[in-house]
């Protein structure tokens, strides 16, 4: 082994080289300096660079959090997608939760690596954080991700994975969403989004589709046509009309308005706004109400006509609203809101309607374009006793019930509500108690008096699937008729 200790000549002579060597490179350098042209310099070290670099198989996309003043959408899909990557290699995880968050967080620590793969492709993602130099300096820190693949694959990641990112993230930002309810008299909080005079509590109305005591057909109807509504985004562009659909529920209290609009945004994953026109000044501050909404949520206007005074058009008094400074909202201003030039601000909204009174209503706000589907929330029906019965009592096979059976007929030929049938069946935890109550009280309702009931049903709704709902309606209509006959031969054969 070479020691210094044992060699002071070979010492001697490998610094005179070193020496010689070094006085040469600044030999030639003020040569180079000195005769060739500066680009020319240039091109002459970095083709040197690259003669003495090994040539690199891997490529890397850099993802900064912000673009400018606003938030990179790539960067916030990266963060939420790489939360369900992680692995059990994964040394460091940082864990959050907010009070309005259901789940716990996990997101990579900086400095983190997680690999993924999309099809035959191998990928890297690194999560960057670097501090400001300047530690005086009111810049906070600069993040990224980084993203490492093989070069071959530049164009199936840029063009597919990406893609498949932003999507995915798509998915789990709706899973995880928590609802909000907006009201214009709640406490303002600028984290809930909305903007303008909204604030806002979590929305946790456990109502769905499943829970409603409504027929079967008709819950079928409304979901087919949300449905419908979310997935022609395409089709509202090219046919030139806003993205929005307008219902109007009507019928007497307790029929379950306010459920179905609760059902609808769970379905959906939609906030609700709340807005009740009473608050409203003038038609500018209905306008200001609608831009500070969001896209993907229900506007619900409800007992609008008993909200301010529309009914009538013709009347020269109609419009005057006693609000300060002479301020006014107009039917017009109304009309404008809700499919005029202001309506397609913003994409993927309903609008909610909610009225006891259907008649009372101005024609104009009935058309197609303003409530493109009329739903009539009438009484309790037999398929809606079922439903209640299952959620309040558990009970689903009722062929061994013969008060069962009995409750069916009477509801059928009697004036009831959902929310009294409801209300009859929360008072025993017993089930046969709870139904002996609902008899009790179903015969003591018909006793008093028994108007024929409203028909229940989905009008005006678009095309073949318009159509189909009609005839589901007419249906219904002579399956009630049909067994009304069948329990009066029924009775006449015992007697």
């Amino acid at each position: 082994m070479f020691s210094l200790k044992e060699s002071p000549t070979a010492v001697s002579t490998l610094f005179s080289a070193y020496a010689s060597f070094a006085a040469s490179m600044m030999l030639i350098r003020s040569m180079i300096n000195e005769f060739i042209p500066f680009q020319i310099q240039s091109y002459i070290y970095s083709a040197i660079h690259y003669l003495f670099t090994p040539l690199s198989t891997s490529l890397t996309i850099i993802i900064d959090e912000d673009c400018g003043m606003t938030r990179n959408q790539v960067y916030e899909a990266a963060e939420l997608y790489l939360r369900t990557k992680i692995s059990p290699s994964t040394d460091r995880i940082r864990v959050s939760k907010t009070p309005r968050q259901k789940n716990l967080s996990f997101t990579i620590e900086k400095g983190e690596e997680v690999t993924d793969q999309f099809d035959d492709i191998k990928l890297k993602w690194r999560f960057v954080c670097v501090e400001p130099q300047n530690q005086n300096s009111h810049n906070t820190e600069k993040r990224c991700f980084e993203l490492t693949f093989h070069k071959k694959f530049k164009e199936r990641v840029m063009g597919s994975y990406l893609l498949h990112v932003l999507e995915r993230a798509h998915q789990i930002k709706n899973e995880e969403k928590v609802l909000k309810l907006y009201n214009r008299d709640c406490p303002y909080d600028s984290e809930d989004g909305g903007g303008g005079s909204w604030g806002s509590v979590n929305l946790e109305h456990p109502a769905t589709f499943e829970t409603l005591a409504m027929d079967p057909e008709l819950k079928k109807a409304i979901i087919e046509d949300l449905d419908r509504f979310v997935m022609r985004k395409d089709f509202y562009r090219r046919v030139g009309k806003a993205w929005k659909r307008g219902y109007l529920l009507y019928g007497p209290p307790g029929t379950g308005k306010s459920s179905l609009i609760a059902a609808m945004a769970n379905y959906l994953k939609f906030d609700i706004y709340d807005l009740e026109l009473t608050s409203i000044y003038s038609n500018s501050d209905l306008r200001r109400v609608l831009l500070s909404t969001t896209n993907r949520s229900i506007l619900v206007i409800e007992d609008i006509d008993c909200s301010v005074d529309i009914k009538d058009r013709l009347s020269n008094d109609q419009y005057q609203y006693d609000q300060p400074h002479n301020a006014k909202l107009t039917l017009s201003g109304l009309l404008n809101f809700i499919d005029g030039l202001w309506s397609s601000c913003g994409d993927e909204r309903i609008i909610v309607f909610t009225t006891n009174h259907k008649d009372r209503l101005d024609p104009a706000l009935l058309r197609p374009g303003r409530m493109d589907v009329h739903i009539n929330m009438s009484y309790c029906s037999g398929e809606g006793f079922k439903v209640l019965a299952s959620n309040y009592l558990g009970l689903h096979d009722t062929c061994q019930i013969p008060l069962y059976q009995e409750i069916e007929g009477l509801i059928e030929t009697t004036e009831v509500t959902p929310a009294q049938v409801a209300e009859e069946l929360m008072k025993s935890d017993d089930a046969n108690v709870a139904l002996e109550a609902l008899a009790g009280f179903l015969k003591r309702k018909k006793a008093e008096g028994n108007p024929v009931k409203d028909e229940e049903g989905v009008d005006n709704i678009e095309g073949d699937q318009g159509q189909e709902a009609k005839k589901l309606k007419t249906n219904n209509n002579i399956g009630r008729i049909a067994r009304k006959i069948r329990r009066a031969v029924k009775g006449r054969y015992k007697r």
